[in-house]
């Protein structure tokens, strides 16, 4: 009869349990992916850049890395990437296709913010050097996932992007591109825009806080469980303890 007592509990305990620490080892592996990643990226920041041509790289190898690329800028495929932040203001990062020096790849280049010196209503103008350039920078690899809290929006101008598309760029422009944007380092040009690429953000530590609070839960769930049916089974032996 007390066996039976305690099947819905132990279920229950069972479940709580087994959730609570799929919950813990969720979060115990985000904390170790932000962890190669940031490791990845300090290492990949010390290394001297790499050339890049024509043949396409492997995005998953070439992310955080440093790159050197020569070709000419294409202005006429130039766009704006829309609410980028800096300092607190309001701007957009500037995107130039480059074609790549002897080859008929592009590889887009983000040369750096810029408000909006016109207001939000007219596009910043911004120059493109002419002639063959060499751009140093570090590789990123766009999100191709699009939010669910903050869907695109309706574009106020055809060169004003909510995010850097590299298949939109290919579409629009018929070109080849490579899998990666190069986010232009702040000494490789004197054109006033600001270059400033902070390093991935460490929340490491704060996936690990999580992950022990779910284990420390599964702990306290189980012993919490033990305890009690430990206290009814002693309260029933006692009861049946003849009077003495």
């Amino acid at each position: 009869m007390l066996l039976r007592r305690w099947i819905v509990p132990a279920l229950a305990t069972v479940l709580g349990a087994g959730l609570f620490t799929y919950l813990g080892l969720w979060q115990k592996g985000k904390a170790e992916r932000v962890e190669s990643t940031i490791a990845q990226y300090e290492l990949r920041a010390q290394q001297p850049p790499e050339i890049i041509g024509p043949a396409r790289i492997d995005p998953a190898q070439a992310a955080n890395a440093r790159f050197t690329v020569r070709g000419r800028y294409e202005p006429e495929h130039q766009f704006f990437v829309d609410n980028r932040q800096e300092a607190g203001q309001a701007g957009v990062h500037v995107v130039t296709p480059l074609r790549i020096d002897q080859s008929d790849v592009r590889i887009l280049i983000n040369r750096g913010w810029i408000g909006w010196p016109g207001g939000r209503r007219v596009l910043p103008e911004v120059a493109v050097p002419g002639g063959i350039v060499e751009i140093i920078g570090t590789a990123q690899v766009p999100s191709t996932r699009e939010s669910l809290w903050t869907p695109d929006r309706q574009e106020a101008a055809a060169n004003l992007w909510s995010r850097v598309d590299l298949a939109r760029y290919a579409a629009t422009s018929g070109h080849a591109v490579q899998p990666v944007v190069l986010l232009q380092d702040s000494g490789n040009a004197n054109d006033g825009l600001v270059r400033h690429w902070p390093a991935p953000e460490n929340r490491a530590p704060m996936h690990w806080s999580y992950a022990y609070q779910w284990f420390g839960i599964t702990a306290a769930l189980v012993a919490f469980f033990g305890y009690s049916m430990w206290r009814s089974v002693s309260r029933g032996r006692a009861r049946a303890l003849p009077a003495g």
